[in-house]
């Protein structure tokens, strides 16, 4: 691993992930997660500040982070939160957890970055309790046809530097090919850069 992906990438994403707009979105969002919780593409630990609190908190959360140098990073954070947390460096597109485990699993701005999106999907619903849901905001393809040109034209430079992440995929028709029901949802650019800023935030569940 190179010293851009050990140093340089995970501070960068840190700061990318921190920003009041997506905040506001997790606050929305996250907040929302109930009982066994997974979360995918943990990250630096930004959505611990997010979920509920007293007795609307989850029961656990179990979370994925297969990058270990950003995942130190989430440290102070993990020691704030009162939630039970476990951190795995297991790839979401390989759980290491039994069918129909988790009452809730929460993503955000991590199906961009997964190397298999098909197989993490898959994976997320089979852990996921047949009455689960699924927690999602997610940047991705822009409905303009212009802006979707140019995501598809920088998307090979873009993934070099920002840690394999993918400008061009269409969260919600992902989620619904994947055998879910996209029960909420809410799109929109986010304040910055339309390549990178469509958002699409909601809830879904397994068909």
């Amino acid at each position: 691993m190179g010293l851009y992906a050990r140093h340089v990438l995970p501070r960068l994403i840190d700061l990318a992930c921190g920003q009041e707009p997506m905040a506001k979105v997790r606050g929305a969002y996250v907040s929302r997660a109930r009982g066994r919780v997974l979360e995918i593409g943990f990250g630096t630990g930004h959505n611990l500040a997010h979920y509920a609190t007293g007795e609307d908190a989850p029961d656990s959360l179990f979370a994925l982070e297969p990058a270990t140098d950003i995942a130190e990073r989430a440290r102070e954070r993990l020691a704030a939160t009162p939630l039970p947390v476990e951190v795995s460096n297991a790839s979401a597109e390989d759980i290491p957890a039994e069918d129909g485990t988790f009452d809730t699993v929460v993503s955000t701005w991590t199906l961009c970055s997964v190397p298999n999106v098909y197989r993490c999907l898959a994976e997320l619903r089979r852990v996921l309790k047949p009455r689960g849901r699924l927690i999602f905001a997610e940047h991705g393809a822009s409905p303009e046809p212009a802006i979707q040109r140019w995501q598809r034209r920088i998307e090979p430079a873009w993934k070099v530097i920002g840690g394999g992440c993918h400008l061009s995929r269409p969260a919600d028709t992902l989620i619904a090919n994947a055998g879910f029901r996209i029960d909420e949802l809410e799109t929109g650019y986010l304040p910055g850069p339309k390549l990178a800023t469509f958002t699409y935030r909601g809830v879904a569940a397994p068909r």
